[in-house]
């Protein structure tokens, strides 16, 4: 799992080739960190197939308000410099996030 920030969000996301999952999530975000071991888990299920990151938006505030992450916890799908798909607060559920990760990692 990668971990973000200002100074390597545009290489490692928006640069990168093929699709590139991130988890946003803050330091106070209790359900980013109930979430956080199952997303590094997938992160290791689909190693190869889909590239993890992840952005601590504590730290990146205005990286994340750039990218119109304005609750959290977010988990989205980047390709080619553009999110194309994202779960958001209540929808960022364990079944949702591994469809999502299912449906790009083919």
């Amino acid at each position: 799992m990668l971990e973000l920030d200002k100074t390597n969000f545009e290489a490692e996301v928006l640069q990168a080739e093929g699709y590139v999952f991130v988890d946003f999530f803050g330091d106070g975000c209790e359900p980013c960190k109930a979430l956080m071991p199952f997303v590094h888990a997938l992160a290791d299920e689909f190693e190869g197939k889909l590239k993890f990151c992840q952005l601590n938006t504590t730290k990146a505030r205005r990286l994340a308000i750039a990218q119109k992450v304005l609750g959290l916890p977010v988990m989205a799908i980047y390709k080619g410099g553009e999110k194309v798909e994202e779960l958001v607060k209540d929808d960022a559920t364990e079944e949702n996030i591994r469809k999502l990760v299912e449906k790009y990692a083919s």
